[in-house]
């Protein structure tokens, strides 16, 4: 993931008029009231996990993230409004890397074992690149997406989705369109930027036939980089990562929604860029920023210099820190410091009396 705006000097002085309006009116409309319970389980004892910057775009502001200590999830607070999640989510783009196609690989081979499907609704699509590849696996597969983004309707333009839609999956109105129309509904790390991923969760379930497999994969909080790397940790960077679910709490809202559980993988899952996305944010702190929309000035002939001296000397150490991720990546996959998990669960069918059957896990 890079740390610098990818963006010319015309196109940003097309936007840097907009950010500078938007940053008069103050940073403090930007972020909602604090709260004073967990959204999760509602518990009020609330620790700080952390206080950081903008590492990603370095757009001015300050972000916290809070842990419940009954139930561990991990959350940001306060959050941001409508406004704030507007401005700090634009141009996110720019700076993430999607995954590769070898993710997608990996993550669809995690699905072999159940029966090709009639219907799928990916969530948080984008691009829909996880249904292109997909497709090449589950050839007679209808394949749906959602995505918060407009980015979706483009995949459905290419005919990489047949239905697109626009939101989150608790947006209103699409609940009720999507409920009990999916074989399969996958989850790639959604629920961390999701308002409320409790409700999404529940909607994910909702839209499966009963007998359907819902795929989560999700960050895992309680990895051991979250306090070896603080703020610069991929997994908690502010202020994108919104919410952080511990394993546990899934399983348990999983099997409270009449679902059993298929298989838990905290293994595959793991991607190999702790230390060296962590490094390069790091550094973009220490190097001059580049020119974005949201400086009130044009670097310097001699900041843009130094930048550029400054980004080349520490080359060595980028391609170390991503070589380290690599190596050690077989290690690591197997440890505490691995940073997500999968889910695999299956929708209970309802009994004839209308009670839901058994949530077992095995």
């Amino acid at each position: 993931m890079s740390s610098s705006a990818p963006l010319s000097a015309p196109a940003i002085d097309l936007r840097r008029a907009t950010y500078l309006a938007e940053l008069a009116q103050g940073t403090e409309r930007l972020q909602a009231s604090r709260r004073e319970s967990c959204p999760w389980c509602g518990g009020q004892r609330l620790r700080v996990r952390l206080t950081a910057p903008d590492v990603i775009q370095r757009k001015p502001g300050t972000f916290t993230l809070e842990e419940c200590e009954d139930c561990a999830h991990v959350f940001q607070n306060p959050g941001l409004t409508p406004e704030g999640a507007a401005f700090y989510h634009r141009d996110r783009d720019l700076y993430e890397r999607p995954p590769s196609r070898r993710r997608h690989r990996e993550r669809i081979r995690a699905m072999l074992h159940i029966p090709e499907p009639e219907s799928w609704l990916d969530v948080g699509t984008g691009d829909a690149d996880f249904p292109a590849t997909a497709r090449e696996f589950f050839p007679y597969t209808s394949f749906d997406g959602t995505d918060p983004t407009p980015r979706v309707l483009r995949a459905r333009a290419t005919e990489r989705v047949e239905e697109a839609y626009v939101g989150h999956l608790i947006t209103p109105g699409l609940p009720a369109r999507l409920r009990g129309r999916y074989d399969v509904v996958s989850v790639f790390h959604q629920f961390e930027l999701s308002p409320s991923p409790r409700e999404e969760l529940r909607a994910a379930i909702a839209a499966l036939r009963p007998g359907g497999h819902l795929v989560l994969e999700l960050t895992d909080p309680r990895s051991a980089f979250a306090a070896l790397l603080g703020k610069w940790w991929p997994g908690q960077a502010q202020p994108r990562q919104i919410h952080l679910l511990p394993l546990p709490n899934v399983h348990q809202a999983l099997e409270s929604h009449n679902c059993t559980i298929l298989t838990t993988d905290a293994c595959a899952p793991h991607t190999p860029t702790d230390l060296a996305t962590a490094t390069t944010r790091a550094l973009s702190h220490v190097i001059p920023a580049p020119d974005t929309p949201w400086r009130t000035t044009r670097p310097t002939v001699l900041q843009h210099t130094t930048r550029a001296v400054l980004t080349a000397a520490t080359a060595p150490l980028r391609l170390a820190a991503t070589a380290a991720d690599h190596t050690l990546a077989p290690l690591i996959r197997r440890s505490s410091f691995s940073n997500a998990y999968r889910v695999i669960a299956r929708k209970n069918p309802l009994r004839q009396t209308g009670e839901p059957g058994p949530a077992a896990v095995r």
